[in-house]
């Protein structure tokens, strides 16, 4: 059946399915408690719930729901024991606070949700999730334990508890944290598919604890459960200056296990004097320099029961217990995903054996090798060959990047390193026993375990590849804190990169735990005046920090969370942080002005070499500092706002008069004229409304002209680049964002993917037009920050945006403004309540469009100047093209 509707000039069609009669029409889906999937840690006293709806039926919304909560999956399901229940009459169906009895520590709870809705339909239950409680403080019985006396080798030491369970088990969890980094094991068996455990915090402030449910692990009898330790961020190389341990000199383990027999009595094993330690065949590890492994150090069976300890075997030594508070792990995980097979095996005009796989990405490689024992395979990674095709790594600066497996003979082997990882796309490898072939070697990435949210593409094939570049860019740098890039001596949690990066990270997939656990670092690491340093986790020098447009991540990934994922927690927990950050720009500016102090300002802009005509786009940090100080009150008052803190938003406010007053006193003629007239200057100037009205549209024109004659190229660096096209649209050149994203030679997007790019690059240039790369001391080649225009792409190309006064796309807006000579786009986007979908095409001069709308939703069509207003369903619209 089709319904034609008109309104406000355009003709939309109505698509309506016939469905069965027996289809059920109403359901509840995709639970979460927090923002986890039956998490197995929570340590907040009232955890907030959500769910999906689904619908056969077009503007769809919830009337009401019910939810019951129990300690028992069977009494569940009947209605019995529960320890709350509730029936609210709302269409609230994300972040319901749990309000029943008291949760228990450890404990695990089961839940169900039902929903009517507006049509009078009501949902069967749903699936039973679950959630379990942390491990409050006083639970913590184990000790920590670590080498007998000084942790000085660079070797893995493991550690191993044999042990004996008597009775028929019913459940088994492992409580696991470590300083350092853990693999652990029960009888022989990985305990979890996780990586890098137990990530990377401030680590003087707060440690992570991961929960594992091992039931499946044990037998009655004898069981055995080891771990090792690596080095990792805690005690191995991090930071600049060849900087070894930062937050401590020795490796530990803290380790629980708790055990229910179906008799209901329980038993635990934890860490103390009883374990014993040896050192394993992982002879170094480290972040930026590799693993060096050797295979005939091996000690078979070391994780089962049975195995007899020898002399080698000693008692573990004892470590207080530390300062740093222990907490539930809230963030993704790191896990394995994509693999890649190896696209051929060749030789260097060098005579190196080089593997390309294709794509630059982060992780590390498997290998399989038979040989002599003794035989030793050294594998280098890089992500670049010279124009001559040779191996490049200089750009590692003083990173080895470098993996060594040696044999111990014998049957074939595979290697893969535990405690590092590599940014690459190729890899040489030396020492090699036989012919090296590509069924012996693959890449696998590794990365944070966000679901993927986003999907883009258009009939533009270099614009599908940048949208590719922007997500692997992502993939590659989210691995449990957002790095700036993962290849050289750094893989630091860079701030300004972050803040620029997180609209775009939004889209493309679920990173609202990522960014959770990462600010709970920006606020913990944040100095008592305020300061907050340039990378999170700190592994920089107290003061090093306060860079506008870095700092100001305090302020813009709350916000931007909040926004996109209607998370209001996440204000009501970064607001005494955001505020301190604003109150401490406040304490050094003068004046209102923020002239003081040292920036990044518009770190990596455009600048020819040799600029005799001033063509460099040099904008004045302290003009760029005041734009930011600018818009991190005005976030400030928008959090103010959100939470009810009247007089702050007040305060603020009026503070946010003053600082634009000062602003057009010092940096603004009277006709509009900024003393910087770069494109990032006048960008920031209209992004965050730092003029006033009447000269805004002049402030726009002279925009437009600066890009004209660059010859319609970026000269933006990494705060004016996510924003240029934003303010292009907005006032009105939407046609000039749209040569900016087209442009194909340098400066631009798409240069680097004519140049066969597969991430994002640090430089506009990394590599050049003849070929020659960048300075290499600053050239990496997977660096997000300019991945951020996928922010515009989303928004803009294909249309989907959310909305600040309706966050989480409770209310949506589809507005798509083609250009670019593309014929078509499309986007979707799950969301907390569904799938968005916003799909164009241009034919026979009509513009086509089709939009899914998720069930409890409400969204804007804004089609050729013209606006409808829709539920829930499936639409399509077409519109004459002018």
């Amino acid at each position: 059946m089709k319904t034609v509707l008109q309104k406000s000039g355009i003709l939309g069609f109505l698509i309506i399915l016939n469905l069965s009669a027996f289809a059920q029409k109403l359901g509840v889906i995709d639970l979460k408690v927090e923002h986890l999937i039956d998490p197995l840690a929570i340590e907040t006293a009232t955890p907030r719930l959500s769910w999906k709806i689904t619908s056969t039926e077009k503007n769809t919304q919830q009337s009401e729901y019910e939810i019951r909560v129990g300690t028992d999956k069977t009494s569940l399901n009947k209605g019995k024991d529960l320890v709350w229940k509730n029936h609210t009459v709302t269409d609230q169906s994300i972040w319901i606070n749990y309000a029943g009895s008291p949760l228990q520590s450890k404990k695990k709870y089961f839940w169900q949700v039902r929903v009517k809705d507006n049509h009078g339909n009501r949902s069967a239950w749903s699936t039973i999730g679950f959630f379990q409680m942390g491990m409050a403080a006083a639970d913590w019985h184990a000790q920590w334990i670590t080498v007998s006396g000084k942790d000085t080798s660079a070797r893995s030491p493991i550690f191993r508890k044999e042990f004996t369970l008597k009775k028929k088990i019913k459940s088994a969890m492992a409580y696991i944290t470590a300083k350092g980094l853990y693999e652990a094991k029960l009888n022989g068996l990985r305990i979890s598919d996780t990586y890098f455990a137990p990530g990377w915090t401030s680590y003087k402030n707060q440690l992570q604890y991961q929960v594992y449910d091992v039931t499946s692990f044990l037998t009655v009898g004898s069981n055995v459960i080891g771990a090792s330790l690596g080095n990792g961020w805690y005690k191995g190389r991090i930071g600049f200056g060849n900087q070894h341990n930062f937050y401590g000199d020795t490796r530990a383990l803290l380790l629980q296990l708790e055990v229910e027999y179906t008799d209901g009595t329980k038993e635990t094993i934890k860490t103390d004097e009883s374990w014993k330690y040896t050192y394993g065949p992982i002879m170094a590890s480290d972040i930026y320099d590799g693993e060096r492994y050797d295979a005939r150090m091996e000690i078979a069976g070391w994780d089962t029961a049975g195995f007899k300890e020898d002399n080698k075997w000693t008692s573990v030594g004892l470590m207080n217990k530390g300062t740093e508070k222990l907490i539930a792990m809230s963030g993704p995980p790191v896990k394995k995903h994509e693999q890649f097979k190896a696209l051929r095996v060749f030789k260097t005009p060098n005579g190196d054996t080089v593997v390309d796989f294709g794509q630059n990405l982060v992780g590390w490689v498997t290998l399989k090798s038979q040989g002599p024992a003794g035989t030793k395979i050294t594998l280098s990674h890089a992500e670049v060959l010279t124009k001559e095709g040779n191996f490049y790594t200089e750009n590692l600066r003083s990173a080895k990047a470098q993996n060594s497996y040696i044999l111990k003979g014998g049957a074939e082997q595979i290697f893969e390193p535990h405690f590092t990882f590599q940014g690459f796309r190729y890899v040489k490898v030396e020492g090699y026993p036989g012919e090296l072939n590509v069924d012996n070697i693959t890449a696998v990435a590794l990365y944070s375990d966000m679901q993927t949210t986003g999907k883009f593409a258009t009939s533009n094939t270099l614009i599908n590849q940048l949208q590719h570049n922007i997500l692997w860019g992502q993939k590659g740098n989210f691995l449990d804190v957002p790095t700036d890039c993962p290849q050289r001596d750094e893989r630091l949690g860079w701030t300004g990169d972050a803040q620029a990066f997180a609209n775009t990270a939004a889209y493309n997939m679920d990173v609202a735990g990522f960014f959770s656990k990462w600010l709970r670092d920006v606020k913990a690491d944040q100095q008592p005046s305020g300061l907050i340093p340039h990378v999170i986790p700190n592994v920089l020098g107290a003061n090093d920090g306060a860079s506008a447009g870095w700092a100001d991540v305090s302020t813009i990934i709350p916000w931007d969370m909040y926004v996109a994922y209607g998370d209001r927690s996440v204000l009501e927990t970064q607001y005494e942080s955001m505020q301190k950050w604003v109150n401490y720009i406040r304490s050094v500016a003068k004046n209102n002005l923020w002239n003081s102090g040292f920036h990044f300002g518009d770190w990596l802009f455009y600048r020819p070499n040799d600029d005799n005509d001033g063509r460099a786009a040099v904008t004045d940090k302290y003009l760029i500092a005041q734009t930011f100080y600018a818009h991190s009150t005005q976030l400030l008052i928008n959090a103010a706002e959100v939470l009810g803190k009247k007089e702050d938003a007040a305060k603020y406010r009026a503070l946010l008069a003053d600082i634009k007053a000062a602003f057009a006193k010092e940096y603004m003629t009277a006709t509009g004229r900024l003393v910087s007239s770069t494109q990032t200057a006048y960008v920031l100037a209209l992004q965050f409304d730092m003029l006033p009205e009447e000269l805004r549209a002049a402030c726009a024109d002279r925009l437009v002209a600066n890009i004209r004659d660059y010859g319609n190229h970026l000269t933006t660096g990494f705060l004016g680049t996510p924003y240029i096209c934003h303010v292009l649209t907005r006032f009105g050149y939407n046609d000039v964002a749209y040569d900016l994203l087209m442009q194909e030679s340098y400066p631009s997007w798409l240069y680097p993917v004519k140049m066969g790019a597969t991430t994002i690059w640090e430089r506009w240039d990394g590599i050049k037009p003849d070929g020659s790369f960048q300075t290499p001391d600053m050239n990496s080649y997977n660096h997000y920050a300019y991945g951020a225009i996928g922010d515009w792409m989303y928004r803009t190309i294909a249309g989907i945006n959310s909305v600040a006064a309706d966050p989480g796309y409770r209310t949506i807006v589809i507005a798509p403004k083609p250009g670019g000579k593309l014929t078509r786009a499309s986007a979707e986007l799950e969301t907390l309540y569904g799938t968005v979908k916003s799909a164009w095409a241009l034919e026979n001069n009509l513009l086509k469009l089709d939009v899914t709308i998720p069930a409890n939703t409400r969204a804007k069509i804004v089609l050729a100047g013209s606006s409808y207003e829709i539920g829930s369903g499936t639409y399509h619209f077409e519109s004459s093209i002018k």
